[in-house]
């Protein structure tokens, strides 16, 4: 797959801008279910442009998580330093995803909670922790020199509805 990133300026590219590039079909939903759970949860792009994460968690069979994953092609990140997430979340805790290679095993993360407003969100690339299925792994956090997937995931041990709306996630 090949996806465009846009050019912001010297030092931001826009990885994706939901009001402006409505085209979601380079996102893929994984939920618990690949694992016999029973969460379920959908993405789309709602009247106002903005892209809409939202399902429910259940505990069934094991489960308990659903994810959004985007993968585009090889992103150079030398001299920038953090993602931006402009969103509105629900209140719930997230997990914002990375990985330099999209075939490898584990992925880095950072947690956010979010408040019910719009909020952009600041993670510092080198504070991205690697993680396999839950439980933080022995590696170095984050340091690589590009970037092949983004995603979030919700998986807070607890059965819950979530919604967040995504208008864009920025690298600077």
């Amino acid at each position: 797959m090949f996806f465009t990133v846009m050019i912001v300026s010297m030092n931001s590219y826009i990885i994706f801008d939901f009001p402006n590039n409505s085209d979601i079909l380079g996102w893929t939903i994984v939920d618990d279910n690949v694992m016999g759970g029973k969460s379920f949860s959908t993405l789309k792009v709602n009247s106002e442009g903005f892209g809409v994460f939202e399902g429910r968690i259940s505990l069934k069979n094991n489960g308990g998580f659903s994810s959004l994953r985007y993968r585009f092609k090889r992103l150079s990140i030398i001299k920038r330093t953090k993602i931006i997430i402009k969103l509105r979340g629900d209140g719930n805790k997230y997990q914002f995803r990375i990985k330099s290679n999209s075939s490898d095993y584990y992925t880095y993360i950072s947690n956010f909670v979010t408040s019910g407003d719009w909020q952009e969100i600041v993670i510092p690339l080198e504070d991205m922790y690697p993680s396999y299925r839950g439980r933080k792994i022995d590696k170095p956090h984050f340091s690589n020199e590009y970037i092949e997937e983004i995603g979030f995931l919700i998986g807070n041990e607890k059965e819950e509805h979530f919604k967040l709306l995504i208008e864009k996630i920025v690298l600077e």
